[in-house]
């Protein structure tokens, strides 16, 4: 399919370029990324994690710090404990009736701690309202991005291509949305057109790309993302009366986001001779935040078989964020470039668009925790969360120059999401030292629409042993989930094909510690 050359390097000198800061800057930060870092799932020890970390009202353990920080008034000993973990995760990505599986294995810490707890004992304790006195600091995994997926295939032939649409048409989207963008640096149409994929026509009514999906198109997409959100937190509570047990967490949460993805896209129709091969667009994005928050939490204790707790989890206030972004495009045009210029015969281009850094502020959203735990005296308990986060009360905050930018987000995130209600429910058997753990979690939809469906579900089982002054504890977690994903869109009516990933994410986690 062969395309008008004749104004190729006419367009640069007549068109009107306006640059601009605002039209220079890449803003990736849109509702999805804003539910990336508030999506918190509790990790930590691997005792709390064997139990689905419904740790609301248990207590005793480092991971309700981050939780219901009430639970650190059930210490009556000090302890220093910490958890590698071993992440296994799988995701099946299916696309244009090809299906493809990922696999990614990846060491890290879940948590590590201490605790110093001041018991009252004898006479003391007799006399005393409050019983015990705990701080504890350390830090617990709140969140983890890492995975790798993939969807597609370049060696699929004609019968798996695609036959109706190119990704290429985004960059003639933005060409011939404003034709200045062709020779502005940093948009997608300049992209596109430095790289000879898009060219104008003979009357510069608008463009077109090289990539004819009539004889159809192979498509390959693959995203390899890594970091997560750790709490660096300080722990305050006590023990009233052995029925009133509250406390207080400052959390300083970290996070940091990498996403390495690419959209190859090949002529399927095997013609060696119609100016266009294959194209890759390659994007990688680096984000690093911290903010600060408050977690109050209160446990009460009517009598020794039940317990019930509240927690109330404070937004992550100044959350500052740094982005950097970069792109590239890779186009083997095969002829094309020769006959435009006889002295270059090399039938790949490359181009790259300028870095982009931007800083900004996200406001997370605010969370309450209800929960209740039976106890079954020396054999074990069962205990239930119930956690509502309000994901609709997410902020971003820019700079004042992109104000519009802010308030236009900022719409979206309120129209788009809801308050979702997550369940998490445990058990804990004991046999003398040996303890057995199992739990359910099941995390809510965020999306109004029921045309995304963001929940998850985990199950989990694990064992423990103590002795003396030593504990040990393992787990295992598996994570589920389905989601959609379309790699590009298109002006109405064209509508693009879409891929289904199937998640399977496991973690094996070990927690080692000591009692003083």
């Amino acid at each position: 399919m062969k395309k008008a050359t004749g104004n190729r390097y006419l367009i640069a000198g007549t068109l009107l370029v306006v640059l601009s800061t605002f039209s220079n800057k890449v803003f990736s930060q849109d509702e999805n990324d804003a539910l990336r870092y508030s999506f918190l799932m509790p990790g930590g020890t691997a005792r709390s994690m064997g139990f689905g970390s419904a740790l609301g009202s248990v207590g005793g353990d480092f991971t309700t710090l981050s939780v219901n920080p009430a639970g650190i008034g059930i210490y009556r000993r000090s302890e220093i404990m910490f958890t590698p973990s071993l992440k296994l995760n799988n995701v099946e990505g299916n696309y244009l009736m090809e299906s493809d599986d990922d696999h990614y294995t990846r060491f890290n810490f879940n948590n590590a701690g201490v605790i110093f707890s001041r018991a009252e004992r004898g006479k003391r304790y007799e006399k005393s309202n409050w019983k015990a006195v705990s701080f504890g600091f350390g830090f617990n995994r709140l969140a983890d991005f890492n995975r790798s997926y993939s969807y597609g295939g370049l060696m699929q032939g004609p019968l798996n291509s695609n036959t109706h649409s190119s990704f290429s048409e985004v960059f003639v989207a933005d060409a011939n949305a404003d034709p200045a963008n062709a020779t502005t640096a940093g948009t997608l149409a300049n992209l596109g057109y430095e790289s000879f994929l898009i060219n104008p026509d003979s009357t510069f009514s608008g463009f077109s790309t090289l990539a004819n999906w009539e004889t159809g198109l192979n498509q390959l997409r693959a995203v390899q993302e890594r970091g997560g959100v750790h709490e660096i937190l300080f722990s305050l509570g006590g023990n009233y009366k052995e029925k009133i047990m509250i406390g207080a967490t400052l959390g300083l949460p970290s996070l940091r986001y990498t996403n390495e993805r690419f959209f190859e896209e090949a002529d399927a129709s095997g013609d060696p001779d119609n100016d266009f091969e294959s194209f890759r667009y390659r994007e990688s994005l680096s984000t690093t935040g911290r903010g600060v928050n408050l977690k109050l939490g209160v446990i009460v204790k009517p009598s020794d078989a039940f317990r019930f707790g509240v927690a109330i989890h404070t937004p992550t206030w100044w959350y500052r964020m740094s982005e950097v972004y970069n792109s590239s495009l890779t186009t083997n045009t095969e002829n094309f470039k020769s006959v435009i210029n006889p002295s270059d015969i090399n039938p790949i281009t490359v181009v790259d668009a300028p870095e982009n850094r931007f800083e900004y502020s996200l406001t997370t959203p605010w969370r309450g925790i209800l929960s209740g735990t039976v106890m079954m005296g020396q054999y074990g308990f069962i205990t239930a969360d119930y956690e509502y986060v309000d994901y609709k009360s997410m902020r971003y905050n820019f700079d004042n120059e992109f104000t519009l930018a802010e308030s236009a987000r900022n719409r979206v995130i309120k129209n788009t999401f809801q308050g979702a209600s997550n369940f998490r429910i445990g058990i804990e058997g004991r046999m003398d030292n040996i303890f057995l753990r199992g739990g359910f979690g099941y995390y809510d939809n965020p999306y109004k629409s029921g045309d995304y469906d963001f929940s998850r579900m985990n199950i989990s089982a694990g064992l423990g042993y103590r002795t003396g002054n030593f504990f040990t504890d393992l787990a295992f977690v598996h994570t589920f989930y389905k989601e959609f994903e379309t790699p590009y869109t298109l002006p109405a009516p064209v509508v693009t094909p879409s891929a289904r990933l199937n998640n399977r994410l496991n973690n094996l986690a070990l927690t080692i510690g000591w009692k003083m």
